[in-house]
């Protein structure tokens, strides 16, 4: 879909309503330039602005397919195609939606296609229009128009992955289990993000070589260049954070694991306790309920009753208490000085470590 075509020259747009693309081919011989914005354009309607302009086929297919990182390429015919990817961050599900544009930039005429919502360039088309000294270096204007749109929209999606990423940090450090789905999501959305904005240094330092750019634009270029380094660190630095709280997660994770471990085996200890306990009981119980005439002839008063029950349960009591007040009482067994030596150097190279930092 066309969204505006608009012939420039003496940096003024020359009519209000947008063009044909067999129209805009013939405004390129009246001199300046002409900017042709299509929006997620059918295989029909890039062949058809193919033919009108001459772009090369590699070209068009370029602008078809969705890549992942941006690029730059020069074909023999003086046309440089541009890549670029957006981004724009949606609040209500807290993910970034991306864009892609795609530049085909030559000396009479300028043509970008857009795919994805995350890629509007009415701003950009508008701020030029009032900056008619930019508008009479050429079509490369358009150039500066739209990566500085583009680098500018990165902002406000670095400030919100850093709230979202401070408040996952304010989880994990306050020894709180964080969702570590959650966690792997906005990493991979960093690394996303990082694989668009990163590449795109290089193809905005091609524009910043001698005579590759008017001298009235060099500046500009430099400044959104210099905004692109800033939004660069800042999400190199986020991707690495992450990396530092999905370890610190698994960290809590481990120690609450622990915990509910130590709990089991409270608890298992106690149940273990609670059956050794009853164990020599049962025997006892179960030897003097059998029927065997020599117990049934011999237990027939109080005091053999009493001597062979009562005193025969509590011995085998009283033998496992002493038992197990012994066991607790056993000293823990020295560290072998080999393995002491061991710690001692580790925290010698771990205090070392601190002090070089």
């Amino acid at each position: 879909m066309i969204v505006d075509c608009a012939h420039y020259r003496d940096g003024r747009r020359q009519q209000k309503v947008a063009m044909s693309p067999e129209q805009a081919a013939a405004c390129c011989t009246e001199g300046g330039f002409v900017w042709l914005g299509l929006f997620e354009p059918g295989p029909e309607e890039l062949d058809r602005v193919r033919g009108s302009f001459g772009l090369h086929e590699l070209a068009v297919e370029d602008a078809q397919a969705f890549h992942l990182r941006p690029k730059a390429e020069q074909y023999e015919d003086g046309t440089e195609l541009i890549i670029l990817r957006t981004a724009r961050y949606d609040d209500e599900r807290e993910e970034i939606d991306t864009g892609e544009i795609s530049i085909f930039l030559a000396e009479h005429f300028v043509i970008t296609v857009r795919q994805g919502i995350a890629s509007e360039l009415h701003g950009a088309r508008s701020r030029l229009e009032r900056r008619p000294e930019l508008l009479r270096t050429g079509s490369i204007s358009t150039l500066w128009a739209i990566l500085d749109q583009v680098v500018d929209s990165y902002a406000p999606v670095v400030t919100e992955l850093e709230r979202d990423i401070e408040q996952i940090e304010a989880t994990v450090f306050a020894g709180v289990v964080a969702p570590t789905e959650r966690i792997y999501f906005l990493r991979r959305e960093a690394t996303d993000f990082y694989r668009a904005v990163h590449p795109l240094l290089a193809v905005l330092a091609r524009h910043l070589q001698p005579g590759k750019s008017p001298p009235e634009l060099l500046p500009y270029f430099r400044d959104v260049h210099d905004h692109l380094l800033l939004v660069n660190e800042e999400v190199a630095a986020q991707r690495d954070l992450l990396a530092t709280v999905l370890e610190a997660n698994i960290a809590v994770i481990s120690v609450e694991q622990n915990k509910i471990n130590l709990r089991q085996s409270a608890t298992m200890e106690q149940l273990t306790i609670l059956a050794t306990v009853f164990l020599p009981l049962s025997f006892v119980v179960g030897f003097f309920g059998q029927n065997f005439p020599w117990l049934v002839g011999h237990i027939d008063g109080f005091t053999a009753f009493l001597t062979l029950t009562v005193i025969g349960l509590l011995l085998p009591c009283l033998a496992l208490y002493v038992w197990l007040r012994r066991r607790r009482r056993r000293p823990t067994p020295p560290m072998p000085e080999a393995a002491r030596e061991a710690m001692r150097e580790a925290m010698r190279e771990a205090r070392d470590a601190a002090l070089t930092k």
